[in-house]
């Protein structure tokens, strides 16, 4: 085996040609023509939507996750040149209590409390295009912390109706 690399190192195949009379033939000789499409293909181009502001409405129940995740929208938003108008949380989280009696059949004058807080976070971003505003949601939506839940509401900006504009005045 060895005995066959050995050969095989001493003597390297090199290919080269024995003659350079090569002839070539043209690719094509008979002129071509080049037909037009009878069909016309509508081309239609879809505008991308524009939004006037963008409302997110985070909620979670860590208040510091809460904020930390807050933060991390408003650097993706910067990143990608979004102008962010607002960002602000409420002062007091809402509450909501359940009373349950610790014995089922007795002792009615035993109760337990539980109290479940929800925390609020709202970002407000303006003037962006359908195509940033997918890809900006994807992104923050696929980051988004465990406990916490995400509200999104868009304000488009839409053409006005023809029966709204005025009259042609002569």
């Amino acid at each position: 085996m060895n005995a066959i690399r050995s050969i095989w190192r001493a003597a390297p195949v090199v290919w080269r040609p024995t003659s350079f009379n090569c002839t070539m033939r043209p690719l094509s000789t008979a002129p071509v023509t080049i037909q037009k499409p009878t069909e016309q293909v509508p081309t239609t181009i879809e505008l991308d939507k524009l939004y006037k502001r963008v409302e997110l409405e985070m909620r979670g129940i860590d208040p510091a996750v809460l904020l930390s995740y807050s933060w991390f929208c408003v650097a993706a938003a910067s990143h990608l040149g979004i102008e962010v108008t607002k960002s602000w949380a409420l002062r007091k989280a809402e509450k909501e209590r359940h009373t349950l009696l610790r014995a089922v059949h007795i002792y009615k004058k035993h109760r337990v409390q539980y109290e479940i807080r929800t925390y609020f976070r709202f970002v407000h971003l303006q003037r962006l295009t359908g195509s940033t505003c997918d890809t900006y949601l994807e992104y923050i939506e696929r980051n988004l912390p465990e406990g916490c839940a995400l509200k999104v509401t868009k304000i488009e900006c839409q053409k006005l109706p023809e029966h709204i504009t005025p009259p042609d005045n002569e």
